[in-house]
């Protein structure tokens, strides 16, 4: 599997590749984050998102802190090979680390950006600190 599952991937220099995660039912994107290969094929056996964070320079499956796993029903790699769209089912409803449905809460309006998604559930009653 690890071979097909790869193959056409066109991972960047870092050897990374963009991953989308959206919302099965709803089709909103929820975040958009970096996988390597070795996320892709743990995501693919376990039938989890699991990513590579660049800041902290290691593997990680969403929800392994906040309980907020993301369930994947579909993956799709785009026509290019360099981003993975994953259908996905979130557990608690939350995809960001604020506490927000989607990382996307932002939209740019009247020459600002204006906050358009109540937050949730606080960042530190999800992980007993607030993240940077």
């Amino acid at each position: 599997m690890s071979q097909a599952l790869l193959e056409g991937v066109k991972f960047d220099e870092k050897g990374l590749v963009c991953a989308i995660a959206q919302d099965a039912e709803t089709l909103r994107v929820l975040m958009v984050a970096w996988m390597n290969a070795e996320a892709l094929q743990k995501t693919a056996e376990t039938g989890f998102a699991h990513y590579y964070s660049r800041s902290r320079q290691k593997q990680w499956m969403k929800g392994e802190e906040s309980g907020h796993t993301q369930k994947v029903h579909e993956l799709r790699l785009d026509c290019d090979g360099d981003a993975v769209v994953m259908l996905i089912e979130q557990a608690g409803g939350i995809a960001c680390h604020t506490g927000r449905e989607s990382c996307f809460y932002r939209v740019w309006r009247e020459g600002a950006w204006q906050v358009v998604d109540a937050v949730l559930k606080d960042e530190a009653a999800i992980y007993g600190k607030t993240q940077a």
